[in-house]
């Protein structure tokens, strides 16, 4: 029978602003793209109220305040008995820190191999749930997990294959803790149609098979599971222009000289909607590409010579993406994570690199 370790980030039971909204448990990039932002562009609904500096968890700061928790909550216990009852050894952890969440992704090394790297083991009889409150978390773990597994380029073995960065991540299940984001407002496993009863859960690790996906890797250090939406808007509501230039592999979207209203990055469909315009037609997490949009506002002239701005929305398909700003600071979304960007940021697809265990 199985070792099931069901993780918990912290705790949201009482404010959004806890651990897993942009304090150190949530995991972003480090670097500089980090800050207080101004109101970013929203999406078809992912946004976590208090994420303002997502990119903490590299640097190891935590707030041990925020992320204290009493007990786990509810789902996890109701999932934990689910496992019991079918004779899994079953361990409930409360990570606080990228340490915490450390210690529990060791469990899934592989032997050693003689190239000294750390490699995950394809026959563990461990197997991890995440207990979910937002995207952010779940990101937060597998950002982890490619920090643990992904070698250097200097270090890159032979048995890598071509189109890929690191290996086959160890499989995760998905246990959602947040009943509204499995509505109007949905989450990624929504939209995956990952099961969001405990016990259903349970027998997704105890019974299901792996269900391969796509991830998206980044410069700034971080992950992408979802996708990202760039762009801003004022107090009243009203959206702010911005340029960048925006490459998808070798096909230019815009070079930076035109205003821009929002750009979506897109590995599922998270942000496939900004209101009532289409930005992504398409987007498929195991297709082994990412899907890219950009909003442009045009003006044109009537018949009778009157002036209206129309909005065109260009779209791309490939491996790659990069948006370099042209000015200024660019708030954006990234698996509904706030954050600022201010220089060069660029995307890849690692296809297939994490999965979830599904029915």
């Amino acid at each position: 029978m199985y070792d099931v370790v069901l993780l918990t980030l912290g705790s949201e039971r009482d404010a959004p602003g806890g651990c897993g909204s942009g304090g150190a448990c949530c995991g972003g990039a480090t670097g500089a793209d980090t800050g207080p932002t101004s109101q970013a562009a929203t999406g078809s609904g992912q946004t976590d109220t208090g994420q303002v500096n997502a990119d903490q968890a590299g640097s190891g700061q935590t707030d041990t305040g925020q992320c204290a928790t009493e007990r786990p909550r509810v789902p996890v216990l109701a999932c934990a008995d689910a496992l019991n009852a079918r004779g899994a050894r079953v361990e409930t952890v409360t990570a606080r820190s990228d340490a915490e969440i450390d210690a529990v992704l060791a469990r899934f090394d592989g032997p050693a191999r003689p190239d000294g790297l750390t490699w995950p083991d394809p026959d563990s009889k461990t197997r991890l749930v995440i207990a979910t409150a937002s995207d952010g978390q779940l990101r937060a773990v597998l950002r982890r997990l490619v920090k643990r597994y992904a070698p250097a380029p200097s270090k890159r073995p032979a048995d890598l294959p071509g189109n890929r960065t690191l290996p086959d991540l160890p499989p995760v299940a998905v246990l959602p803790l947040d009943p509204a984001r499995g509505g109007t407002h949905r989450d990624l496993a929504a939209q995956l149609g990952l099961p969001r009863d405990p016990a259903a859960v349970a027998a997704a690790v105890l019974d299901g098979t792996p269900r391969r996906l796509d991830l998206l890797r980044n410069d700034g250090g971080s992950v992408t599971l979802d996708g990202a939406l760039l762009g801003a808007a004022d107090d009243a509501g009203r959206p702010l222009h911005w340029r960048a230039r925006v490459e998808v592999d070798d096909t230019i979207l815009t070079d930076g000289s035109e205003p821009l209203l929002a750009c979506a990055v897109g590995n599922a469909g998270g942000y496939a909607t900004l209101n009532d315009v289409t930005l992504l037609t398409a987007p498929d997490p195991a297709d082994g590409q990412v899907e890219v949009a950009v909003a442009v506002p045009v003006v044109v002239r009537s018949a009778w010579g009157r002036k209206r701005v129309r909005l065109e929305v260009r779209r791309a398909r490939g491996r790659a993406v990069s948006v370099l700003p042209r000015e200024g600071r660019v708030p954006y979304l990234d698996d509904g994570v706030e954050s600022e960007l201010t220089r060069k940021r660029s995307w890849w697809v690692e296809p297939g690199a994490w999965a979830v265990w599904s029915i």
